[in-house]
């Protein structure tokens, strides 16, 4: 038998004394790696602790209430042995894996959705905030956790539910009220052969957040093309320097200076809504999340304070974010306090294309791949490096015009990279 290890908080980034708001194991329960074991809430992120291996609860540490930091102890967990691996858990899964739960099997035909409210709506802080997030009214959710304690899974479970049998998962007014034609049921099988491939945990988490996004945010996607010519003939006069402070200088860093000149200029770019919809949270600094590609999908980890550093820091601190994103090492602190996000495809290809504002944020700038182009000098065309972007908004803030005021300003910025000085 395993001599049992304890189970610590892990890095949290600044955050400390922070509450447990939910203990989603107990002893004698046997867990997965990466499952989830107790849920923290602070004023500004919801995170969940992971099981860092396979292995069978011994004892709890704490209990709902209580407060954490890193390092604290929460629990023991014994290793699995070889032949315990190999079974099925017994566990309910990770909340944030967003399986049906066990008590409630995903039938085959989409099922449907009850409209009587759940007899009482017992969960907690972090899952009445994502179901809030959602749109989801939690009075119609039903829990499948102890004494019917609402999950976030069962939350999950309830939206895909909606959607499958066309039923609303929203309370009115709440942004995500709809009414679709049920997903179709369609045996696959019959027509060749199918193989059926797991999404991954961070494509199952993200994919709820950007169906909410999509669905409850009026976008408008402004496209324009702008000439870099110069801006790249100014990255590369940069390469001795970036070679001495082993640093690589990637367009995108120059286009985040860019980006924040612009922001300072359309204040509006860099708010949020409030709550009520009637107000906006206009932000004096400058967070830019950079979208990150990586196996498992994509992650947006923030740049902080864009405006107060230099392009060679920028760089380097895009180069550090980028790795620990692929190691899949990013932590709640690395992702948070965004105020306007940058997608950039450039490095894969394509042209314009339509991303999706990152709420509460509202706008986002998507970028694609810069190619050379004959243009018209006005007497001759010469080629010019010419970089395609889309702006995608929330048209409940930013109007038309305003978008189109923006990506002029942009273009003119990182036609000239000097202008940032002024």
């Amino acid at each position: 038998m395993a001599t049992p290890k304890d189970v610590l908080v892990p890095d949290i980034g600044d955050f400390k004394d922070i509450p447990v708001i939910e203990v989603l194991v107990k002893p004698g329960d046997r867990v997965k790696a990466e499952e989830s074991l107790i849920t923290l809430e602070s004023d500004k992120a919801t995170m969940e602790v992971p099981a860092p291996f396979d292995g069978i609860i011994k004892e709890l540490q704490v209990k709902v209430g209580d407060d954490v930091s890193e390092g604290t102890v929460i629990l023991s967990l014994e290793e699995a042995s070889p032949s315990e691996k190999s079974k099925k858990s017994e566990t309910i899964p990770a909340p944030t894996a967003a399986p049906a739960p066990t008590a409630a099997p995903a039938p085959t035909a989409a099922p449907a959705v009850s409209a009587a409210p759940a007899v009482s709506a017992h969960a907690s802080p972090g899952v009445r905030r994502f179901a809030r997030e959602l749109g989801v009214d939690i009075t119609l959710v039903s829990g499948t956790g102890p004494k019917s304690r609402i999950l976030k899974e069962d939350v999950q479970t309830f939206v895909k539910r909606s959607i499958q049998s066309g039923g609303a998962a929203t309370s009115s007014g709440a942004g995500l009220g709809f009414n679709l034609p049920a997903w179709p049921s369609v045996d696959f099988e019959k027509f060749g052969s199918v193989e059926t491939k797991k999404l991954s945990r961070i494509k199952k988490i993200s994919g709820l957040a950007l169906h909410r996004n999509w669905v409850s945010i009026p976008h408008i996607t402004q496209h324009d093309e702008v000439d870099i010519t110069e801006l790249e003939a100014f990255r590369k006069s940069l390469v001795k320097d970036a070679e001495q402070a082993a640093v690589k200088i990637t367009p995108l860093a120059l286009i985040m200076k860019a980006v924040v000149a612009a922001l300072k200029k359309f204040p509006e770019f860099n708010s949020s809504l409030t709550p009520e919809g009637d107000a906006l949270f206009i932000k004096k600094y400058f967070h830019i999340g950079v979208a990150v590609d990586t196996p498992g999908g994509l992650v947006v980890p923030v740049i902080r304070d864009v405006d107060k550093k230099g392009i060679i820091e920028v760089a380097e601190e895009l180069g550090t974010v980028s790795i620990k994103a692929r190691d899949g090492k990013l932590g709640p602190a690395d992702m948070s306090g965004g105020t306007f996000s940058i997608s950039s495809l450039g490095g894969i290809g394509g042209s314009h294309f339509t991303p999706i504002v990152n709420a509460p944020e509202v706008a986002i700038l998507g970028v694609a791949r810069s190619g050379m182009k004959p243009t018209w000098n006005g007497t001759e065309f010469t080629p010019r490096l010419i970089l395609p972007l889309s702006l995608s908004y929330d048209h409940r803030v930013i109007d038309g015009a305003e978008g189109a005021r923006f990506i002029t300003h942009l273009n003119q910025i990182l036609s000239d990279i000097r202008r940032v000085l002024l």
